[in-house]
């Protein structure tokens, strides 16, 4: 099949990779976003989509609106029999979907109608799915709503991140995709509407999401610590002698403590940093305070003292010297 590839984040680079090496299949186009200024010195950055066409003689169009009339042109000429969405990142219009002979396709890392719109693996950890999955659907023009063709589900683990469940998903991917263009080419491709009464949505997520709220229960603490993983990262305040600043806490376990008004300090030793969290605690064992490198607690305790009693989260944001998060590393 002629297949045009759109798609922006490192999930959708596993079944690029296989459409591209697929002796079945022939990519004529890779659609992509604008390379984007990163880090300090702002420095242009390729997405990981064009990272890899870039080995391969593909085509790459990166339209800063992939709705306007030149684009579309341009796709159009391209006589497509499919187009594959995944993780794009631009909402495509009417006219584009009408564009393949076939069908346009989007893969969906979640099972809908559970889980749409842009952070469904957060969402499948933090709400505490036993299952997550790869959705085949067709497009239409309202936010992953389309008829499914198929689904292919992954039991999500009990220590499970964000970072481990994202990669998991990317490799499951290919095959999903693989065997549902398989279907179309026979003729004997399902098409399944959603039931739009179960459906629930995943906001996109921006850096306060990850913020800790003490007075939930530690179960649904460590939901947020896992799902939060790597990015924008679980957070709580921190009282210093500069202040409140944000100590980001990348892993913990849950762990039975004294009882204490949640957030409270209750311990800090070689295990790391026991917080009570309602009848219960959570013992932080990977942290980083900002402005500061990422380390296990027990080595962050060597350099900053922690009383016990101290409340974590207690102060407002704004009382901190620096609120501001350190860019994204997923």
């Amino acid at each position: 099949m002629r297949i045009i590839f759109i798609g922006t984040g490192d999930i959708g680079v596993p079944t690029l990779r296989t459409l591209i090496e697929s002796p079945d299949h022939q990519v004529i186009g890779c659609v992509t976003q604008p390379d984007k200024p990163v880090g300090r010195h702002q420095e242009l950055q390729a997405s990981p989509v064009k990272e890899l066409v870039v080995g391969y003689r593909v085509p790459v169009f990166q339209p800063e609106r992939i709705r306007s009339d030149s684009v579309i042109q341009q796709l159009r000429f391209l006589r497509p029999e499919v187009i594959v969405v995944m993780a794009y990142g631009q909402i495509l219009s009417g006219e584009l979907l009408r564009i393949p002979t076939i069908a346009c396709l989007n893969l969906h890392a979640s099972l809908l109608p559970r889980h749409r719109g842009a952070a469904p693996i957060q969402a499948a950890i933090e709400a505490g799915d036993k299952e997550s999955g790869i959705t085949v659907i067709y497009m239409n023009e309202r936010l992953d709503e389309g008829d499914v063709l198929l689904s292919r589900a992954i039991k999500v683990a009990k220590d499970e991140t964000g970072g481990s469940l994202h990669d998991r998903l990317a490799e499951a991917a290919p095959e999903a995709l693989m065997d549902a263009l398989a279907l179309l080419k026979q003729g004997a491709a399902p098409r399944t509407a959603q039931d739009h009464a179960q459906s629930t949505y995943a906001a996109k997520l921006t850096r306060e999401h990850g913020e800790i709220d003490w007075s939930k229960s530690r179960e649904e603490i460590d939901r947020r610590i896992r799902a939060m993983n790597p990015w924008p990262g679980a957070y709580t305040w921190l009282p210093t002698e500069d202040g409140v600043k944000k100590l980001k806490v990348y892993a913990a376990i849950m762990h039975h403590c004294d009882i204490g008004a949640p957030g409270t300090v209750v311990r800090t030793d070689k295990h790391g940093i026991l917080v009570a969290a309602g009848t219960c605690g959570i013992l932080l064992r990977d942290v980083q305070l900002e402005g500061k490198k990422r380390m296990l607690a027990r080595d962050f305790l060597l350099g900053h003292s922690i009383a016990e009693g101290t409340v974590l989260g207690a102060a407002s944001p704004s009382s901190s010297s620096s609120s501001s998060s350190p860019a994204p590393d997923a």
